[in-house]
């Protein structure tokens, strides 16, 4: 297959202009350059041709510049900072929208404006340079029947063929060197230092006398003090740089990004498959997340199963010193019982437990870590047939990326050295017979399972894939076979459809019909979400070759083991750091944030004081109720009420992602859930559990139980069982308390009035913020900050109100104690009439339901103000008006 390419895409032509227009005015060598010696565009040395600017009209440059960065509604810098900048140039191009091609394009307008011949293309990593070398070559003939067949000629150094530079330096066509960072960075590089092949010369004197154009590719990866000095050292005319994700924008030129992208089609759109276990905390979890080192203190940071007053939640929590205990470190949960830390070993990333374990940072011991990833590569799977069988009409082969942490899972090795499967590519193989021997997907795909998965993993010398970190000898020949393969996968008469691939060699590369990517670590992947999906964001092509632009057929599944929200929100934090994007109402500027300031002298003021001066004691409360009426209460709701008790399960929401200028956001597509693990566990002393939560006798909590007659879902899911009952009893408990529950003042303890203190109230201004226009009537001097419409509509009234003499908003430290946790009423009101009447009052809208323990909060709140004279209290209410009703 050969791959089209589409000359006139607008975007790519203005990124293209972007760069050219900079040198307008220059002007274009027509003649031979070994006897124009001083023609502009050229000069000639001894070394050969080189590049050349005429900056003489200095003010012409600037100008050109000026006018394409206000073009192309980017940022329009100043002369100082352009020259500050240097002749450096940027162009922010999103992962799939072809900026290889761009800059390669670049090259042959440049030459064919301006005449320039001498190209240094910069790549920081071995998978970089190999993408690179393989678009010069399927873009050479796209190129020269654009450019009528004008002189190429691309290499990449060798430092075992230094004198190829000679070449480089002394052809009089258009030369393209390929050069990685790391080849030239230090002093003791070959190529900087003497060579007698070159008759003593340094290799790059050959490179720096051409003053070439130097192309940095992904220059966020060069920008230490080093490599930047190592690219100034090979005396560029001037360099253009082009990423997704700049650190730094040297005079950035042309901007297409990720919200532009997916706005205007470019890139496939992107579902997130979320795969996560649920009720999944009947057997001790422990995942070493990291390890860090302060002075002479080594902590660690790890995930566990801790004991809340909800219940069990999965919290990350540090250990170091003294705090190894993981049965006190998780509030006593009994399944951590005995288990301690032995070590914290700081240079391995790595703890021991007392039993023996070893974790290293990112790994799992305990929960449904194998279940997730079988249930993984089934959606996956799934997904990919479903997509073949959808697109086979229409000549698309359907490819499937799987990336792995440890080779081991996909591909061991015996005694005798022969491959056997892993764990994963037995899993693989098992759920692929399953589906694809279904009736809807006959005669599908016509090959052996084992034609349709292979694995790209680097070798040893005994050709043994082994795992590597991406930038080693072994991993150079790992990116060519994948280089090389790149339209041989596009063939749908080729059985290949599922890739199996190391973590590390995720960067550089890509395939445009890449629709699924799964990613199986054991670890916690540490890659990037835009670097993740990048792999597959390129718009598809068919047999012909030709791309796909029909956004029902563009879509990338993301198989993610992890929840949407988490995803969605690490998405759009890369997006806002690496593009500068303001996602409108989703960011806030610091520079927006106001200082709120009380009123000078409202604490004298006779308004003010007349209502607080009734409401500002502190109270205590007491409760009695009957166990008989708790056992029958709690029972029957358990009964009647509580949610079913479900077996652990995993979970798979589908979620379309939604790229806009309000950020990043999802559409539910699909919900499954699968629950049929057999996952056996022990019972726990659940009397005990339940008696430590509500601190009832066991001997009522097993009457409760048994009158419930849902004892037996315990043998379902013992922890979800019993955090269930714990909540029922609780609820009845506390709605038995607060029923009786009465209020007494604590003698003369009062709410101090230094608690107004105004010194870092800081808000940012949102459409709830209420603007006081008369500060008479209120302890605010400016702004009053609110939460909801309601509240600013009631403030607005309260303000504009006749009958309303002060108001204010109880500050957040004004609080009343409850058996279910502190209360905070809203307002407090003086309302004038025949007599005064003092409220205080709580604002909900009218059509907002209440959840019960808010309902049992307010209840409290009224009997705390039923022990001050003349005070009433309200609520919920919605408005002014229902003050008085």
């Amino acid at each position: 297959m050969k791959l089209h390419f589409d000359s006139k895409q607008e975007f790519q032509l203005e990124a293209i202009k972007a760069i050219t227009d900079i040198f307008e005015g220059q002007s274009l060598n027509n003649g031979d350059f070994e006897f124009a010696l001083t023609q502009s565009g050229v000069f000639f040395n001894e070394n050969g041709f080189g590049n050349k600017i005429d900056f003489s009209s200095l003010e012409n440059l600037v100008d050109n510049i000026q006018r394409t960065q206000k073009q192309n509604s980017v940022k329009v810098l100043s002369k100082k900072e352009i020259l500050t900048n240097g002749w450096d140039f940027s162009v922010e191009m999103e992962t799939g929208t072809g900026k290889t091609y761009v800059y390669l394009r670049t090259i042959y307008e440049l030459n064919k404006l301006y005449g320039f011949k001498k190209f240094v293309i910069v790549v920081p990593s071995i998978a970089i340079r190999e993408g690179v070398l393989k678009n010069l070559y399927i873009t050479e003939e796209h190129f020269q029947n654009i450019y009528d067949k004008v002189p190429v000629t691309y290499d990449v150094y060798d430092s075992k063929k230094v004198s190829n530079l000679r070449g480089f330096a002394s052809s009089n066509t258009i030369q393209i060197l390929v050069l990685n960072i790391d080849s030239f960075a230090k002093d003791e590089n070959i190529i900087n230092k003497p060579n007698d092949k070159l008759t003593g010369k340094k290799p790059i004197e050959f490179i720096q006398s051409c003053r070439p154009i130097v192309i940095v590719d992904e220059p966020q990866n060069m920008e230490t003090e080093t490599r930047k000095r190592a690219i100034d050292n090979l005396n560029p005319l001037c360099t253009l740089r082009y990423s997704a994700t700049h650190t730094n924008l040297y005079n950035l030129m042309y901007s297409l990004n990720p919200v532009k992208a997916y706005d205007l089609g470019l890139v496939k759109q992107i579902e997130v498959d979320s795969i996560v276990s649920e009720n999944d905390f009947n057997t001790p979890f422990l995942q070493l997340e990291n390890i860090t080192r302060t002075g002479n203190s080594i902590k660690a940071k790890i995930k566990i199963d801790v004991l809340s007053n909800g219940g069990v939640k999965r919290k990350s929590v540090t250990t170091s010193g003294k705090k190894l205990d993981l049965y006190e470190l998780s509030n006593k949960n009994e399944k951590y019982g005995g288990l301690k830390i032995y070590e914290i070993d700081f240079g391995n990333e790595q703890i021991e437990l007392t039993n023996g374990i070893v974790l290293k940072k990112g790994e799992t011991q305990g929960g449904m870590n194998d279940e997730v990833m079988r249930f993984m590569i089934s959606k996956t799977v799934e997904e990919h047939l479903k997509k073949e069988k959808h697109y086979k009409d229409k000549g698309i082969k359907v490819l499937s990326l799987f990336f792995i942490d440890k080779v081991k899972n996909y591909r061991e090795y015996d005694s005798d050295g022969n491959p056997v499967k892993g764990k994963i590519a037995g899993w693989f193989e098992e759920i692929y017979q399953k589906e694809i021997s279904k009736p809807i997907y006959n005669d599908l795909i016509p090959y052996s399972i084992d034609e349709i998965h292979n694995g790209y993993f680097s070798q040893d010398n005994k050709g043994k894939v082994k795992d590597t970190g991406g930038e080693t000898q072994l991993d150079d020949d790992t990116y060519k076979l994948i280089m090389q393969d790149k339209e041989k996968l596009l063939d749908v008469k080729v059985p290949l459809r599922f890739i199996f691939s190391h973590s590390a060699l995720r960067e550089g590369w890509d395939n445009p019909n890449v629709f699924q990517i799964c990613t199986l670590n054991e670890t916690k992947s540490e890659v990037k979400k835009r670097q993740e999906i990048g792999r597959g964001l390129r718009l598809s092509v068919n047999q012909e070759g030709q791309r796909i632009f029909d956004p029902n057929i563009n879509k990338l599944t993301v198989v993610a083991n992890e929840r949407y929200e988490d995803f969605a929100k690490e998405l759009q934090k890369e997006i806002q750091e690496d593009c500068g994007v303001d996602f409108t109402g989703k960011t806030k500027n610091k520079n927006d944030k106001k200082k709120v300031n009380y009123r000078k002298g409202f604490e004298a003021d006779p308004k003010f004081l007349q209502i607080w001066e009734k409401i500002k004691y502190r109270t205590k409360y007491n409760v009695n109720y009957q166990t008989e009426k708790l056992i029958t209460l709690a029972a029957n709701s358990i009964n009647r009420q509580m949610e079913e008790t479900k077996r652990p399960s995993i979970r798979s929401i589908t979620k379309k992602v939604l790229i806009t200028d309000e950020g990043v956001e999802g559409l539910l597509v699909r919900d499954s859930s699968n629950d049929y693990f057999g996952i056996d566990f022990e019972i726990p002393d659940m009397l005990s559990y339940i008696q430590s939560k509500t601190e009832l006798t066991r001997s009522t909590i097993l009457e409760i139980l048994k009158n419930s007659k849902r004892l037996n879902e315990l043998l379902i899911n013992p922890q979800m069982f019993m955090d269930n009952v714990v909540s029922i009893i609780r609820e009845e408990l506390h709605r038995l308390m607060i029923d009786g529950i009465k209020y007494e003042k604590i003698g003369d303890k009062i709410y101090e009035m230094t608690l107004f203190d105004d010194k870092d109230f800081e808000i940012y201004l949102d459409e709830f913020t209420h603007i006081v226009k008369d500060n008479s009537k209120t302890i605010y001097e400016n702004y009053i900050p609110l939460e909801s419409g309601v509240e600013n509509q009631f403030a607005k009234d309260c303000e504009s109100s006749e009958q309303i003499e002060f108001y204010f908003k109880l500050p957040f430290w004004f609080e009343i104690a409850t058996p279910i946790g502190k209360y905070r009423p809203d307002w407090a009101v003086v309302f004038k009439g025949v007599k005064k009447i003092y409220f205080v009052a709580e604002t909900k809208s009218a059509d907002q339901e209440l959840r019960e323990s808010e309902k049992l909060k307010i209840h409290c709140g009224e009997k705390h103000f039923e022990q001050f004279e003349n005070v009433k209290f309200r609520g919920p209410i919605s408005s002014v008006p229902e003050l008085s009703r």
